[in-house]
């Protein structure tokens, strides 16, 4: 094998030498078959100084190109390959290749830039030196609306090079995020719903740039909402319902996002889970639990839900503004009787991880004046009541601090007749 491919690079750096196309050809398949879960011929390529032969090799109006690009993505799946592939000064020329027309070029060239983004600072400071990261932009803007499934394999390998290009660095994730790639995303995302792959990619990008406070704004001025709460409504595996609550949370400590998640029936999705996995014993079961309640208490609280407690966000003015006004728009859309439906079904050796939500949630929605009438008037203290023999810290305290909410500026004759 070793011989085999050490004779196949001798002969590509002769052939590269007067790019006769057939005796190229027939070395780059030779190539492409040895690199194949190989990692010994990478190493071989290095040492023989191919990647420079490649880079002289990617011309935008050659035949093998889309082999040459598939070679250097093959190469740079090897962590150790990716300082290689820059300094041999690959990046320009890929970068000029993301001009052409031809479908299987774009693929093969998104894949080598993707590769050499992943994870490496030297791949993501030349792609940006060579400006690569915009033109992708531009052609995911341009692309999104096509459904023909070469186009889907192609939008798919495009933002995961945005996504290889961008992790875990916050100045290149502002850059994407300058560039309008949200609303570009969001759009896409409506069209491709049904495609797997794509989706998931959409899901991971929306994940790493909503935790850029830069980022709401653009996604509160998209329909994010609805989709993402569509998309939750169609899923049936635990690990796609992760992926959509690992964006929904960071995006739902915005106000006016969390309003367009309430007003796309996202709380009304969250129980349905809780009343789906309260009962259940697996793990998975647990888990969405626990995710879904402290999604709930993010939803109807200013804050995050764990460590310490949340800024009040509801300040007990009357106004329709922040988070007072999703307060108020909240108790209107009646989601303190499904709140108080789920509270009632745990009444005593119930789940305490649901009663603490739902009390939590209740507490806070009995902060602006004007719910607070309203709340009682709903039965709300009765079914609070009810938990007053639990021995559960948390839930005791929640359970005080909700009744105290709701007497709170109602004065003392009112509050006294209620409870």
């Amino acid at each position: 094998f070793s011989e085999n491919l050490t004779d196949a690079l001798e002969k590509l750096k002769l052939a590269s030498t007067d790019k006769s196309s057939d005796s190229v050809e027939s070395c780059l398949d030779c190539l492409l078959k040895a690199l194949s879960n190989n990692t010994e011929a990478s190493m071989k390529i290095q040492e023989m100084g191919i990647l420079l032969v490649l880079s002289s090799l990617l011309s935008p109006q050659s035949s093998y190109t889309p082999k040459v690009a598939n070679i250097i993505a093959e190469v740079a799946k090897n962590e150790f390959m990716r300082s290689p592939c820059v300094e041999a000064g690959l990046i320009p020329p890929l970068i000029q290749l993301l001009s052409s027309s031809d479908q299987e070029v774009l693929l093969q060239t998104g894949r080598a830039l993707g590769n050499i983004c992943y994870d490496s600072h030297e791949g993501r400071r030349a792609v940006d030196l060579a400006g690569g990261a915009q033109i992708v932009a531009q052609h995911v803007k341009a692309l999104y609306q096509n459904t023909e499934p070469g186009n889907q394999k192609l939008l798919t390998v495009f933002c995961g090079m945005l996504m290889n290009y961008s992790n875990d660095n916050d100045s290149l994730q502002a850059q994407l995020i300058s560039m309008g790639v949200i609303p570009t995303l969001v759009k896409l995302l409506g069209v491709h719903s049904h495609n797997t792959a794509l989706t998931e990619m959409c899901l991971i990008a929306f994940g790493n740039l909503a935790e850029l406070e830069s980022s709401k704004e653009q996604f509160a001025s998209t329909n994010i909402a609805e989709e993402l709460v569509r998309l939750f409504q169609k899923q049936t595996e635990h690990e796609k319902k992760e992926m959509i609550f690992e964006v929904l949370a960071p995006l739902a400590e915005n106000d006016l996002i969390k309003l367009q998640l309430v007003e796309a029936g996202l709380v009304e999705c969250l129980l349905e889970v809780v009343a789906q996995t309260v009962d259940g014993e697996r793990e998975e079961d647990v888990s969405q639990l626990k995710t879904a309640s402290d999604l709930m208490v993010l939803l109807l609280l200013g804050g995050k839900p764990s460590g310490g407690a949340p800024p009040p966000p509801c300040s007990g003015r009357t106004s329709g503004g922040g988070a007072d006004g999703n307060c108020i728009h909240m108790v209107e859309a009646g989601i303190v009787q499904k709140l108080l439906e789920l509270l009632d079904r745990h009444v005593g050796e119930g789940n305490v991880t649901v009663q603490h939500a739902a009390l939590s949630a209740l507490r806070n929605l009995a902060i602006p004046v004007v719910n607070k009438s309203k709340m009682l008037a709903a039965g709300v203290a009765d079914v609070v009541l009810k938990f007053l023999p639990s021995e559960m810290p948390p839930v005791q305290f929640k359970l005080l601090g909700t009744l105290r909410m709701l007497i709170d500026t109602q004065g003392k004759q009112f509050c006294a007749h209620e409870i």
